[in-house]
């Protein structure tokens, strides 16, 4: 049997679904909630079906020639090292400046890290998805975002 970088990728995919499910119905729930059609867990527990069949469907059409065997040679560890350590300053940043600020810097220091240097795109790719994304959790589903502790301790309350 050849183990390749597909069937990896479908397998971790679909174990990340797995846990993600299996967390997803320990969402607490206000009383009175588990009889309605839509709640806290739906969508958690919808797509952790989802990423287990999409994950199952990877480890089953996963090409199985030699060609695309698992080989560590060509993957760029730095970068995805990178990333995670940005993903990391991104959750911390948001109890300090808040979603917006902290969504465009994340999205911008991607890009960079990704090989983007002009700072024109840089921020003509950030911004508008940030202030999208705001406007979307915040003005129409109602989702409360802090603004973050810098700026209320500097602006006040």
């Amino acid at each position: 049997m050849v183990v390749t970088k597909d069937h990896i990728g479908g397998l971790v995919f679909l174990c990340l679904s797995v846990a993600y499910g299996f967390y997803a119905r320990e969402i607490p729930m206000f009383p009175g909630d588990e009889y309605e059609p839509f709640n806290a867990q739906t969508l958690p527990i919808f797509l952790s079906w989802l990423g287990g069949i999409l994950g199952f469907l990877m480890l089953v059409t996963a090409r199985r020639d030699v060609a695309s065997k698992l080989s560590v040679a060509g993957l760029d560890f730095l970068l995805v090292a990178k990333l995670l350590v940005l993903i990391m300053v991104f959750a911390f940043a948001l109890e300090w400046v808040g979603f917006m600020l902290s969504t465009i810097l994340f999205l911008v220091g991607g890009y960079w890290v990704l090989g983007e240097r002009r700072p024109k795109m840089l921020f003509i790719a950030s911004v508008p998805f940030a202030v999208g994304i705001w406007f979307i959790l915040a003005k129409l589903l109602d989702i409360y975002l802090a603004p973050g502790r810098f700026f209320t301790q500097v602006l006040g309350g």
